[in-house]
């Protein structure tokens, strides 16, 4: 891991062997550029009805990656948490996976209400606003904690026990799968976020450098492999209407 020290020399301003911190934010932007690749391409082998589905995909490891290299020169330049760059980049990926939930029920032949996105995107607006507005004191950190887990709370609701975990319900064994899965990330993969507020902002139990750390692996798996459970649905399904003809 690495010094909190700003940069002092030109050298200092590129990856350090020692900075575990930088080198992981190097490798998830590289791989979530590469994701991007790979979801664009796989778009083009799937029954049309989900190629949406998967360039929404590719849209959020796109901008999750270009954000990422922000993250990285910040993280080397300053040695500081890049919050602010976190939360824009979590301002519009998140609102895109919330889609995804939207978009594989559609694409499954399931008709879904407007409203049930809009459920989802409320839910989204307050976790990330008042989770911001705390890590920045704008409002009292304990405050936006509440109201943060308070919109979590919410889109979990919803994808478990209102609309869209509903549809879900009837689904092809392939799409109930992906949608689990989707499920399972956005409940045990996001609890890491809350957990790193809570101890590393409000308790200061956990060092800034571990932290970011911690975040960068949970990012990495919380968009790459939401997105490839959708994915894994649409590859399925075609497959499955390509032997039915």
């Amino acid at each position: 891991m690495s010094s909190t020290k700003p940069v002092e020399t030109p050298a200092d301003a590129f990856l350090q062997p020692n900075d575990g911190v930088a080198i992981s934010f190097w490798i998830i932007s590289i791989a979530m550029i590469a994701a991007t690749v790979f979801f664009f391409a796989e778009a083009a082998t799937v029954r049309t009805h989900w190629k949406t589905s998967l360039h929404v995909g590719g849209l959020v490891t796109l901008v999750a990656g270009v954000h990422y290299m922000y993250m990285r020169e910040y993280w080397v330049q300053v040695h500081k948490s890049p919050i602010v760059y976190r939360y824009v980049d979590w301002s519009i990926t998140v609102p895109l996976q919330m889609i995804e939930f939207n978009l594989i029920l559609k694409a499954a032949g399931k008709e879904t209400s407007s409203a049930m996105f809009w459920k989802l995107l409320s839910g989204t607006v307050m976790m990330l606003l008042f989770g911001y507005l705390g890590e920045i004191s704008a409002v009292p950190a304990v405050v936006g904690f509440a109201l943060g887990m308070c919109g979590w709370a919410f889109i979990l609701f919803e994808i478990f026990a209102g609309e869209a975990g509903g549809t879900a319900k009837d689904c092809s064994a392939a799409v109930a799968s992906s949608f689990n899965n989707m499920r399972i990330i956005v409940t045990l993969g996001w609890s890491i976020y809350p957990l790193g507020y809570l101890f590393g902002y409000l308790l200061g139990a956990v060092d800034e450098v571990y932290l970011n750390v911690i975040y960068n692996i949970a990012d990495f798996v919380n968009k790459i492999a939401f997105v490839l459970a959708c994915w894994s649905c649409a590859k399925a399904d075609t497959a499955k209407e390509a032997l039915l003809g």
